[in-house]
């Protein structure tokens, strides 16, 4: 990415307020320690083609690029000073074989390359098979993934280890919130969020 377009992106710096937009899609939800987004989403800007090429178009070099430049902001952020390990939503092992990757891996990597934290990939898992949540509603987002993801606590990791929650958009963040509930009802982990771009509604 050339330096204009680095300087021009949309960032959201909210990394260090507790309150902010995306911690607030989760207030009364589920219990996190924090939650934030690197980028604002636009639509028609270049860095939703960026995203697309992430998702759609096998860059997943992108992920691991914009996973790393957000670490870099990260590691003055107190709420994750004693973060375990870095987990990505997981894709269901169906949609993972046809688009060949796991975009929120590659985010992980990125942020591990930095942060230095190991990326646990066996401690969640979707167990169903669920449709895109791209046309749906908050509502429809929510029963769509409700009860779909399974914690493996065989991982190695200590009760109430503080996990970083990683995906690459956040929208309604029934997809996250789901993970999380997971994560802190049927593993006791401590759950803080972490997504590259802020799709406000």
């Amino acid at each position: 990415m050339c330096t204009g377009c680095s300087y021009r992106m949309p960032k959201t710096r909210n990394w260090h307020d507790p309150e902010n937009d995306v911690a607030k899609i989760f207030w009364g939800r589920v219990r996190l320690q924090h939650a934030c987004a690197y980028l604002y989403f636009r639509k028609g800007s270049r860095y939703q083609k960026l995203l697309h090429k992430l998702k759609y178009a096998g860059r997943k070099d992108i992920g691991r690029y914009l996973g790393q430049q957000f670490a870099h902001e990260l590691t003055a952020v107190t709420p994750f000073k004693d973060i375990s390990a870095i987990v990505p939503v997981p894709l269901h092992p169906k949609k993972q074989k046809k688009r060949g990757y796991n975009q929120s891996e590659w985010i992980s990597l990125g942020l591990s390359d930095v942060l230095n934290l190991p990326v646990v990939n066996d401690i969640l898992k979707r167990a169903v098979f669920t449709e895109t949540q791209t046309r749906k509603g908050r509502m429809e987002r929510w029963e769509n993934v409700s009860n779909v993801f399974e914690v493996d606590n065989q991982n190695g990791l200590p009760e109430g280890a503080h996990i970083l929650l990683v995906d690459d958009v956040v929208t309604t963040g029934a997809t996250l919130e789901a993970c999380a509930q997971a994560l802190v009802e049927k593993g006791n982990y401590r759950v803080s969020i972490a997504t590259i771009a802020f799709a406000s509604q």
